[in-house]
């Protein structure tokens, strides 16, 4: 057997592991198998091994083995995962990367093993929502010498290991070359890599084992060319090649007097099941072959019933000492033994007038996409752990997804968990699932709701103006496509335009079901958005008079924690940290320009304000080391953002906000008034510049978080009773003066507005009017100011005070207009068509394939 340490130190020192200039002997090998297994518990147990491309854990593996426990390998640079599965299966002691560190951790409470339990290894892309297969010693050593015994593996060949170590088909390589004494170049990084071939040809490989997409690839860069001389085999797995492509690299070994070899197989077979015979790939590349030695196949129609006739179809049964011992859902089944003498693979297939087998479709409630077998009643119960109330359903290029109301982070998570890219997934929204006489839900039916209705392109075109970038299609929606703030503003307006009014939940709707409804005199705006208007509003008449039109900025901030929790909350949860700070990118653009205007201006590089800190009172404005005061908008919105990653990066917190986003928004409410209440009166910032403060605004942000997310009479009433109560306190914390008072009721007002008024119903003028102020909101704040403090003053312009007062509001207005619409203008034209990159269906150039599980 592969792992013994007889078998390891009876090849002495004999190359068995390379990387990169280093080379580790079998002896070597065996010790650091012997020194692991040393560390292990004594008892049998299950052990978890994050299976990275290094001979560390290869070591790790054989000496868990040696010592007499089962492994379950884990996906590497996956904790979350690797968390899930621990929980899911209790081993017995885990070996991953903690903290930056890869350790040791050993597990309370292990999960009992049956005495044959020698793998376990996950399927449905290895998400750990799938199910897990029970592979014994017996099926796994008969496998690794059914393979080596076919291809012919010597003691002095050497394979190129690029497939993950967790997945079965990368597994099998491994195994039938340590158990002929053969070695292995662990290669890292896309066969793509620049530094690739270079490398491949330096490692004195002399076999590749590969996916259908690392052959694209390899093709792509015309590596045909490039392969070292010393290569003598190729073989292919882990999902179908096209006829041409097997017959291309059929050709390219033959002319080097070597061999391809198509393979297929299942990890429910301990990988190989069968292999097309190399000289007959130009013959028949659309077969799989027959079985691999030791192993039979045979169809069987629907009635189970066995099929002789040729060129008759059927489910393609597997028979063989390597078929799996079973299903493991839970710890509780790694206690039982084996249940299956055959396999039903659940591919449909016909056996040729050659003796060879040729898969025709797939049973359904199965697909292949990229390598990877999913099922679709596992997806559907992943999903349904997660939160979401699905149906799914797909073929071999997508999975299709109906929800009633599909969440923002629906697709990803569907994509995340069978482990294919989201292009792959589409929504179907579906109000209630048909269903048939015996309550089952009738696929069929969904089926035909899956195409929705043509998209106007011109409505597809407008969010694919907004997203831009980023590929939209038909089937996306605004929370879908994951919409900040500035974008929903922009959007609005540019819908309301197209379609005459906003239609109620546009931001929930799939493109291709947005309708067009009838205009009338009278239009309705969002409440947000009115509010927003009126707060820049008010910013920009209090800093240019004195009239009592306090909060404007406060209610910028509610703003914003309304925006991060509707439509920002999906990638804190999935721990997405630079898909949760994009938006803030929209924000540092324009203000960077800003900063570059007053530090040419000034001759003086505002240092404090290009580190975002300058509203922390380090400096003052008249030293030209930070921007104006008012710029600590855009200071505290960067550090509240930075505070909500670092905040969410635990997965436990990951986890609550997944589950409970309005109580998390309670418990940042309560975190923003401790901060208020301790911080700005117990440390004040001098000359009062504490009012610029996170400290001091935090509060407001949870309190818009709370507003958006409320739902029902009893939670909105939570959120108005603790608005009811905080409102006075920081009035009276705010020097207890008329305009303290003023600022801080009004607030009030608007969160009891915000809580329970959705729309404001008004004539379409002033719906228009309203949409292009909120949309023009940032720019008329980053440069209202300079209108009457540097334009009037250099133009020579000494009007009375009321003609000045009106010339400065309606001047920064419409600088701030006008700069919305350049912004605008510059948008559309960079990403016009024909003039911006798009993205090609399918892998992106250099990226290597997601997990791979299942099928190999």
């Amino acid at each position: 057997m592969f792992h013994t340490a007889e078998s390891l130190q009876g090849h002495g020192d004999s190359p068995a592991l390379i990387t990169g200039a280093t080379v580790m002997s079998y002896a070597g090998l065996a010790e650091a198998a012997e020194r692991f297994a040393a560390r292990l518990p004594q008892a049998r147990g299950l052990v978890a091994i994050e299976m990275t491309p290094a001979p560390a854990t290869i070591a790790a593996y054989l000496g868990a083995l040696q010592a007499g426990h089962a492994v379950l390998p884990l996906p590497a640079g996956e904790p979350e995962l690797a968390r899930g599965l621990e929980a899911r299966f209790r081993p017995a002691a885990s070996w991953r990367t903690t903290g930056g560190r890869v350790r040791l951790l050993h597990h309370p409470r292990p999960a009992a093993l049956h005495p044959d339990l020698f793998l376990l290894l996950t399927t449905s892309g290895s998400t750990g929502q799938g199910r897990s297969v029970r592979l014994s010693r017996a099926a796994v050593a008969a496998n690794a010498a059914a393979i080596a015994d076919y291809l012919e593996i010597a003691p002095q060949e050497r394979a190129a290991l690029v497939l993950p170590l967790h997945y079965s088909y990368g597994l099998s390589v491994l195994h039938t070359h340590l158990a002929r004494g053969a070695s292995l170049w662990l290669g890292e990084g896309s066969v793509l890599d620049p530094g690739f071939l270079p490398a491949l040809a330096a490692s004195g490989a002399t076999s590749f084992a590969g996916v259908p997409h690392h052959f694209r690839m390899l093709r792509s860069i015309g590596a045909e060319a490039q392969l070292p001389a010393a290569f003598g085999c190729m073989t292919v797995a882990g999902g179908a090649m096209p006829a041409a492509e097997v017959r291309h690299w059929a050709g390219v070994m033959a002319a080097r007097r070597g061999r391809f070899v198509p393979m297929y197989g299942q990890t429910e077979a301990t990988a190989r099941i069968a292999y097309l015979p190399p000289e007959c790939a130009t013959m028949a590349p659309d077969a799989i072959g027959d079985a691999i030695p030791g192993g039979s196949l045979m169809l069987r129609d629907e009635a189970g019933r066995p099929i002789t006739a040729p060129e008759t179809e059927g489910e393609l049964i597997y028979r063989g000492p390597n078929v799996m011992m079973g299903y493991a859902d839970s710890a509780a089944d790694l206690a039982r033994g084996s249940e299956l003498g055959e396999l039903a693979t659940g591919d449909l297939a016909r056996r040729g007038a050659d003796g060879f087998y040729r898969i025709t479709g797939r049973r359904s409630r199965m697909s292949k996409i990229a390598g990877l077998r999913i099922g679709h009643d596992a997806l559907e119960r992943a999903l349904g752990e997660a939160g979401h109330e699905v149906a799914v359903w797909g073929d071999d290029e997508t999975i299709w997804v109906a929800a009633r109301a599909p969440a923002a982070t629906l697709q990803a998570d569907a994509a995340r968990l069978a482990g294919i890219r989201a292009q792959h997934v589409t929504l179907v929204p579906c109000a209630v699932f048909p269903r048939r006489a015996n309550g089952k839900i009738d696929y069929p039916a969904l089926k035909e709701r899956a195409a929705p209705p043509a998209a106007d392109p011109g409505l597809e075109a407008i969010f694919a103006r907004t997203f831009a970038p980023r590929p939209v299609h038909a089937t996306d929606s605004f929370e879908s496509l994951g919409g900040d703030s500035l974008q929903h503003v922009a959007l609005s307006l540019l819908l309301d335009r197209r379609l005459g009014g906003l239609p109620p939940g546009w931001e929930q709707r799939p493109i291709a079901e947005l309708e067009r409804p009838a205009p009338a005199r009278a239009a309705r705006v969002a409440m947000p958005m009115l509010a927003r208007a009126l707060a820049i509003l008010a910013v920009v008449v209090a800093h240019q008079t004195h009239w009592p039109v306090y909060g404007g900025a406060a209610a910028m901030v509610i703003l914003l924690g309304m925006s991060v929790a509707r439509h920002r909350r999906g990638p804190l949860i999935r721990g997405d940290a630079p898909g949760f700070l994009a938006p803030v990118q929209r924000v540092l653009l324009p203000y960077a320009l800003v900063l570059a205007g007053f530090a040419i201006a000034w001759h003086q590089v505002p240092w404090a304000s290009v580190f975002l800190v300058g509203n922390l009172a380090l400096t003052s404005p008249e030293t030209h080391l930070m921007l104006p005061y008012l710029y600590w908008f855009v200071e505290a919105y960067v550090q509240i953002c930075l505070m909500l990653v670092l905040l969410f990066r635990p997965p436990p917190m990951r986890a609550w906000l997944a589950a409970s986003p309005f109580t998390v928004g309670l418990a940042l409410l309560a975190l923003g008034v401790a901060l208020r209440v301790t911080l700005p009166e117990v440390w004040p910032l001098p000359g009062g510049r504490s009012q610029f403060s996170v400290p001091w605004v935090f509060y407001l942000f949870a309190l818009g978080w709370c507003t958006a997310l409320a739902q029902g009479a009893a939670q909105r009433g939570t959120v108005l009773a603790a608005a009811a109560l905080i409102m006075p306190l920081v009035a009276w914390l705010g020097g207890n003066w008329y305009g303290s008072w003023e600022k801080y009721m009004s607030l009030l007002v608007l969160v009891a507005l915000l809580l329970h008024v959705e729309t404001v119903r008004l004539p379409r003028p002033a719906v228009r009017g309203v949409m292009h102020l909120a949309n023009a909101a940032f720019p008329i704040y980053l440069l209202h100011r300079l209108v009457p403090e540097h334009l009037m003053p250099g133009l020579g312009l000494n009007l009375p005070p009321v003609a000045e007062n009106t010339i400065a509001i309606l001047g920064g207005l419409a600088l701030g207009l006008l700069a919305a619409r350049g912004l605008d203008w510059l948008t559309h034209l960079r990403w016009a068509p024909g003039l911006g990159a798009q993205e090609e269906p399918g892998f992106r150039l250099g990226q290597d394939p997601g997990p791979v599980s299942k099928a190999t």
